[in-house]
């Protein structure tokens, strides 16, 4: 899966803040409480999620969202899900799952979606999240944490290099529109064609 999140991320720390504008900061950063998903914060998740990834700015997240994929995390023994609670209303959420291979000496976690609401952007929900859901990973005995995301989400990029992200590799994401075109034919190992055949025979 992939990881988008918006406006919130473009967040930067400026040291000559007076006293009097921290102090507002301060007590926004207070309003929000970083929680488990509830039972009930599944649709709230879900719509906030489609507000975030749209086709226009984001299709193969908007491709690959849906509210099944939210209930299924969180339902998941393996899923771990977080929400940003402000006042009773999500402002952001953090889902992600342990990855524990049978015969692998490592467990991991895995970030697969991260969204914040841009009506509650810079006061650090983002890192917010990621932080707690990184703790909640490594309780649950994970070595490391993986995320992906679009090579052209500079924002998301900058907030993972911030909190600790690194190791980036290339990744590429295909599309197939099966109604542009008829089925593809799939060569057989070992399977001859007809000329082949008539060659053959």
């Amino acid at each position: 899966m992939m990881v988008a999140e918006r406006n919130e991320m473009h967040q930067t720390e400026r040291s000559g803040r007076s006293g009097a504008t921290q102090g507002r900061a301060d007590a926004a950063e207070a309003e929000i409480t970083i929680r488990d998903m509830a039972l009930e914060d599944i649709a709230p998740v879900f719509h906030l999620g489609e507000q975030l990834f749209t086709p226009d700015r984001w299709p193969t997240l908007y491709r690959t969202w849906d509210q099944s994929e939210v209930a299924s995390l969180w339902a998941s023994s393996t899923g771990t899900c977080l929400v940003a609670d402000r006042n009773d209303e999500i402002a952001g959420f953090a889902l992600g799952s342990i990855i524990d291979k049978p015969h692998g000496a490592w467990t991991y976690g895995y970030l697969l979606w991260l969204g914040v609401d841009p009506a509650t952007s810079r006061r650090g929900i983002g890192g917010r999240l990621i932080r707690e859901l990184t703790r909640r990973f490594r309780a649950r005995g994970a070595k490391m944490v993986l995320v992906d995301t679009e090579a052209e989400n500079k924002a998301a990029i900058s907030l993972f290099r911030r909190v600790g992200f690194g190791e980036e590799r290339p990744h590429v994401y295909f599309a197939l529109r099966l109604s542009d075109q008829s089925e593809p034919e799939v060569e057989v190992p070992g399977e001859l064609s007809s000329d082949e055949e008539a060659h053959r025979s």
